[in-house]
């Protein structure tokens, strides 16, 4: 979906090009071995473009055979899952509404059979009615404020945190506002000069050969052709640069008039009080999504279980799970109070994993997510966090970003959170995302997050960026290792996916910024990139007992 947290980020660049005109020992497990760091070292950077096959599929691929940073999802099926099944593992996509129709999600929907639909009663007794796929906490609300905003409204916090916070809707305000003209104008620009090439070719559709064979003599075709050729360099149609400039004008309009905009409330027709945890006889049991634009939900289900093989659309990452839908995410910042609510529903329904793909840089009301972050744990419960899309070091305490596991960068509050870094499917200095959040406390591991095709509303599928596709990434890995071996605990199985990932010791770009590189250790707990092969083979050797974490 689109807010501000995960704004559309092909949006970003292409702004920036228009206006610049711990090593894994191997160890054998029924044959099979975990991938050598020395294989990693020696892998050859990827020259020719990916194929459109390849683009549709590379998180799923494998670095060593393919150059390309995925995460052996197919050498996992094809060594070791073969027709195993494995156990039927629930993940809770605690996120915005998911198409619980959806043609490649219907078949891997939870669902509550202890429930009846439609009528109108707690059937099973777990206090929320008509929760047949999950539950909305979010009732029929949809736009909503950043926190800071909301807080600023409430006259929400102290002084000090109040004043931060204006400073931060007084940058962000302005921004936007900037953003949207400029986009505006890049738009208009861009389809002048699109028209104007289509008369002089004659053709409605051209390509960047048409354009490159267009003899410009006039200072007019010659600025058209300058345009068009920047424009081909982020997509291949023009028509599709002209979609995505029309999503950033969006994407800011909706900023100023919902996410900063001081005077407008979304929560009243959800008729509770947001900041009361214990008023929660609100919502209800349909948490599909709202309008087609509400596709952020449908998009991580995909990633994480879209049914494999069925010749349709995708396949997720994990076979035999059961997808619970807890739509909690709106178009702006979550609640606290729907989020620690959500992760309880999860694990009082029978989840085994929860992956959140949200976050935001205040949270008043932290503690009842810390809280229900530790009832998780309790209840051997993972719980899978996508790092961010500010291209920050969040171990800097002016970057915040709720919710985490630790205050301050403190301890570990507890051992069952994972956060996720994102990847581009490039290998070498260009591997993290320019937009991904890292580091060495707060970021635990990276995974493929750039241009992955997944499932959107409506029975299609699209291409869309950022920590929020990582995240699931991690999650159906997760997902994959304790369905077939689910005697692990959530804290074993975070520890196999941290310690089996592919180590990247070589420097990689930091935040876009050409001038910062570290490490992959340096800027995250692992230093490595998620592996589903490497975390199967582990995971057999930690539940047979031939191997400790």
């Amino acid at each position: 979906m689109t807010n501000t947290y995960f704004k559309p980020l092909i949006i970003i660049s292409l702004v920036t090009l228009f206006t610049s005109c711990g090593s894994t020992s191997p160890a054998s497990s029924g044959g099979l071995i975990l991938t050598p760091v020395e294989n990693i070292d020696a892998t050859p950077l990827k020259i020719s473009d990916l194929t459109d096959d390849e683009k549709k599929n590379w998180g799923h691929l494998d670095l060593v055979a393919d150059t390309i940073p995925g995460m052996s999802i197919n050498k996992a099926y094809d060594e070791i899952i073969k027709n195993r099944k494995g156990t039927k593992t629930i993940v809770a996509v605690l996120d915005s509404g998911i198409d619980l129709n959806h043609e490649d999600l219907d078949g891997v929907l939870w669902t509550n059979t202890k429930e009846k639909a439609g009528n109108n009663i707690d059937d099973d007794g777990n206090g929320y009615i008509d929760d047949i796929h999950g539950y909305n906490f979010l009732g029929e609300s949809y736009n909503e404020q950043l926190e800071f905003v909301r807080m600023l409204r409430l006259n929400i916090g102290d002084a000090a945190t109040l004043s931060k916070a204006k400073a931060e809707l007084d940058k962000k305000y302005n921004e936007a506002l900037q953003g949207k003209q400029q986009y505006e104008q890049i738009y208009q620009a861009v389809k002048n000069a699109d028209s104007e090439v289509k008369a002089y070719l004659k053709k409605d559709v051209y390509t960047k050969e048409d354009l490159a064979g267009i003899e410009a003599t006039s200072e007019a075709m010659q600025r058209n052709k300058a345009i068009l050729n920047q424009m081909f360099s982020i997509k291949d149609a023009i028509p599709d640069v002209l979609k995505e400039l029309q999503n950033g004008i969006k994407h800011y309009t909706e900023q100023l008039n919902y996410n900063l905009n001081k005077d407008f409330d979304g929560r009243t027709v959800v008729g509770d009080n947001a900041y009361d945890i214990t008023d929660t006889d609100y919502g209800n049991g349909n948490p599909k999504n709202r309008v087609d634009d509400e596709s952020h939900g449908t998009h991580v289900a995909g990633i994480i279980a879209a049914e494999r093989n069925n010749g349709k659309g995708v396949n997720g990452v994990a076979n035999n799970v059961a997808i619970m839908s807890i739509r909690a995410v709106p178009n702006g910042d979550e609640y606290d109070k729907d989020i620690a609510l959500g992760i309880r529903y999860a694990v009082d329904n029978g989840a085994r994993i929860i992956n959140g793909s949200f976050g935001k840089s205040f949270s008043p009301k932290a503690e009842w997510v810390y809280e229900a972050i530790k009832y998780a744990a309790e209840n051997n419960v993972l719980f899978v966090h996508a790092a961010g899309n500010d291209g920050a070091n969040l171990d800097d305490p002016n970057n915040g970003n709720y919710p985490n596991d630790q205050i301050n960068n403190g301890p570990e509050m507890t051992d069952n959170v994972l956060t996720v870094g994102a990847l581009n499917p490039k290998y070498g200095s260009e591997l993290v995302a320019s937009y991904s959040n890292y580091g060495a406390i707060n970021v635990d591991i990276f995974a493929p997050g750039t241009d992955i095709y997944s499932t959107y509303p409506n029975n299609t599928y699209e291409f869309s960026p950022g920590t929020s596709m990582a995240a699931p990434a991690v999650a159906g890995i997760a997902a994959l290792v304790m369905s077939q071996y689910p005697s692990l605990t959530a804290a074993q199985v975070k520890q196999i996916i941290l310690r089996s990932g592919l180590p990247i010791k070589s420097k990689v770009i930091l935040g876009g910024d050409n001038s910062q590189s570290a490490s992959l250790k340096e800027i995250s707990t692992s230093g490595k990139i998620a592996n589903a092969y490497n975390a199967l083979v582990m995971a057999g050797q930690v539940a047979s007992g031939k191997m400790k974490l």
